[in-house]
């Protein structure tokens, strides 16, 4: 008989944790450990695009090559998340001889420690174990997940109800669900997001979705990382497009999962016409903006009664005097509301000159807010003079959100969010 596992906490704080493999175990692994401190070493020939950009941003260690045993080294806990079942063996008997702990994709019953079906809800993280079946975990975990999740509500008012087993029939099919994953956050997604989420088949997700929702989906689930990385690695959206439409036709429920908002610069206009054309259903589902949440959570309201009436988003992907930009720079500069921009970051030296050469004054207040709502966010405060010097010096990085007007300064006499 086999034994029950003994259930721990981990505290990975600082510690190094050895992930072998760059694929989509990998992607949707790695969030969970960077939450929890660890020191992440990936080693891995190549990399999915969503785990390249947190290895560009210094959020973990890469070594662009196969296994050696050396990359055990100081190791506190291996997750081997390759397909391979040799190559895996191998790693965990390494592991094994050394008394590290193994987390095995390929081969639970020849692992050391499992991987839990985990919800977080506030302060609490639960973890279920179910003795060997990922689905039975999954199913314990969402039933606690709605517990935890219940508001107060009229007495007549029931429970959300766990989703319906595959088993069952129970749920729908040939579809495609378009939801908004909030700003960074995980907790901030919608409920009905979330819903979707755990219902799905397929997850097609863009890079800047919280990576904790990706950590929590069934091991079923058909990931597709869609990443978008500025300026470097992509999928063509006819790509993105095609797979939606091809995956909803063979009968699968799709979730596009997209940073912040579906419509707000995320092209998921483009994906509901494409799967229109193709005869699929498509549910959307609205998030949190960045464009709005950014500011927030940097103690910044887009819009203060006798400063701002109004605020206006728009795109900085393109330079001001780019001819494919349909973004009234000049019209811009003469608004007296909130102007926040979106992925502005590479034109902003060439933005803030244009709003200043068509008659905004450069002592405007600025803030720049990389990775909102996130452990690692950071706020920087300037002036449209002076902001884009500022974001070389700091090395801000995308995904940012740039705001200016006086909404910057207007709470700086209150406590700033936390």
């Amino acid at each position: 008989m086999t034994s029950n596992p003994y259930p721990l906490g981990l505290r990975l704080d600082g510690r190094r944790v050895v992930v072998v493999g760059g694929g989509a175990v990998a992607t949707r692994r790695v969030p969970a450990l960077l939450d929890a401190g660890a020191d992440v070493l990936l080693v891995a020939p190549e990399l999915t695009p969503a785990l390249r950009a947190r290895a560009d941003a210094g959020r973990l260690h890469w070594v662009p090559r196969r296994f050696a045993p050396e990359d055990l080294d100081g190791a506190w806990l291996v997750q081997v998340a390759i397909d391979d079942p040799i190559a895996a063996a191998s790693v965990s008997a390494l592991a094994a001889e050394r008394r590290i702990f193994c987390v095995r994709a390929d081969d639970r019953s020849a692992a050391t420690a499992w991987t839990p079906a985990v919800t977080r809800h506030g302060p609490v993280t639960v973890a279920v174990l179910g003795g060997g079946d990922p689905r039975r975990a999954m199913t314990v975990r969402d039933a606690i997940r709605d517990l935890l999740a219940v508001r107060l509500a009229p007495e007549s008012s029931a429970p959300t109800q766990s989703r319906p087993d595959a088993a069952t029939g129970g749920r729908q099919a040939g579809r495609v669900a378009l939801v908004g994953a909030g700003p960074g956050d995980p907790e901030l997604i919608t409920v009905k997001g979330w819903r979707l989420l755990t219902e799905a088949d397929v997850v097609v997700a863009d890079r800047l979705v919280p990576g904790l929702l990706l950590d929590e989906l069934r091991p079923d689930v058909e990931l597709v990382d869609a990443s978008k990385i500025p300026y470097g690695p992509s999928r063509a959206q006819e790509e993105i497009n095609q797979i939606l439409v091809d995956r909803a036709l063979a009968g699968a429920f799709v979730v596009r999962l997209k940073g912040g908002d579906p419509y707000v610069f995320g092209r998921g206009g483009e994906e509901l016409l494409a799967c229109a054309a193709a005869g699929v259903p498509v549910t959307v589902v609205p998030g949190v903006t960045s464009s709005i949440a950014a500011p927030a959570a940097a103690g910044i309201p887009v819009t203060h009664r006798g400063v701002a009436h109004e605020f206006t988003v728009v795109s900085g992907h393109l330079a001001p005097d780019a001819p494919a930009s349909l973004v009234r720079w000049d019209a811009l500069a003469g608004l007296h509301g909130t102007l926040v921009i979106l992925m502005g970051l590479k034109n902003l030296a060439a933005i803030t000159a244009t709003l200043i050469a068509h008659g905004r004054s450069p002592e405007t207040p600025a803030a720049v807010v990389q990775e909102a709502t996130t452990g690692t966010q950071r706020v920087l405060r300037s002036t449209l003079g002076e902001v884009a010097a500022a974001v070389l010096t700091a090395d801000l990085r995308p995904p940012a959100v740039v705001v200016l007007g006086d909404v910057v300064n207007a709470l700086d006499e209150g406590p700033r969010p936390s």
